[in-house]
């Protein structure tokens, strides 16, 4: 029998960015956890497989478009997706994108794909959404972030902003909309391999190298985020908002291999 403090049964969550990676590992743990979901793609055919693998789950899925740098995408969307389900519990902001350049060599249009798909996006789909939630007195907001929204690396220059403002912005909506029983966090995974970065956990010397700045000892695998994404959507969370929970493995500790001296000994007399 599940806790009700876990149990998300009768409850609908919506998951951006789901036709593929991390988006489809939350809303596995969602529906697992009883969560009926609505899941959107730029395009919509890409779900297809994914919403029959849901339905095996016993759980209703529905795929939607959109386009979250598309202002009039997302208001199709939640219009759309509120024909379904008229109140939706649950939003899992998870679209995003990035473009790995040293900081010299980044562009005018690699900033703005970037900034306006992970932080321009994130906020006008939380507003949004949030106008369904306000109506109902209930409702959990679920940024994801990065331990790039608490550490810089090179290269992610852009991606890094984002990811910080990502974490701001969770705070001032959580601050916006507490009154209307609305908690908005952010979950910020570390170093997980994804369809994008899958190029650079193919460089076993790089591997090696974060593996060594990882107390764990090892990247995260997929259902690390299972305990974490339920948590903060279901009631056990219910006085927890504007917080950002980091699943890293650590790294965010800044902790590094360092050879130890050997330590000296005293000799008393």
């Amino acid at each position: 029998m599940k806790s009700k403090l876990f149990d998300l049964t009768g409850q609908v969550a919506l998951v951006t960015g789901a036709s593929r990676g991390l988006g489809q590992y939350l809303s596995r743990a969602l529906a697992h956890a009883g969560a009926d979901l609505i899941l959107t793609s730029r395009r919509k055919e890409d779900l297809f497989p994914f919403i029959a693998e849901i339905g095996v789950l016993g759980r209703k899925a529905v795929p939607l478009s959109l386009d979250v740098r598309d202002q009039f995408s997302i208001e199709a969307m939640v219009n759309a997706a509120t024909k379904v389900a008229p109140q939706i519990h649950i939003l899992v902001n998870n679209a995003g994108c990035n473009i790995r350049k040293p900081a010299l060599d980044v562009s005018w249009d690699d900033w703005n794909l970037i900034l306006d798909t992970n932080l321009r996006g994130t906020f006008f789909v939380a507003q949004a959404i949030a106008r369904n939630m306000v109506q109902h007195g209930y409702g959990r907001i679920i940024n994801i972030g990065s331990v790039t929204s608490v550490a810089g690396y090179a290269g992610l220059g852009p991606y890094g902003a984002s990811r910080g403002g990502t974490r701001q912005l969770t705070m001032s909506l959580a601050d916006d909309w507490g009154p209307y029983g609305i908690t908005v966090n952010c979950l910020a995974p570390g170093w997980f391999e994804t369809a994008q970065n899958r190029v650079m956990y193919q460089n076993k010397e790089w591997v090696d190298y974060l593996v060594d700045r990882i107390p764990l000892k090892r990247p995260g695998e997929p259902h690390d985020l299972d305990g974490a994404i339920v948590f903060l959507a279901s009631e056990s969370s219910r006085y927890i908002t504007g917080q950002t929970l980091l699943v890293d493995g650590g790294i965010s500790t800044g902790a590094t291999r360092a050879t130890v001296a050997p330590a000296k000994q005293v000799h008393q007399s």
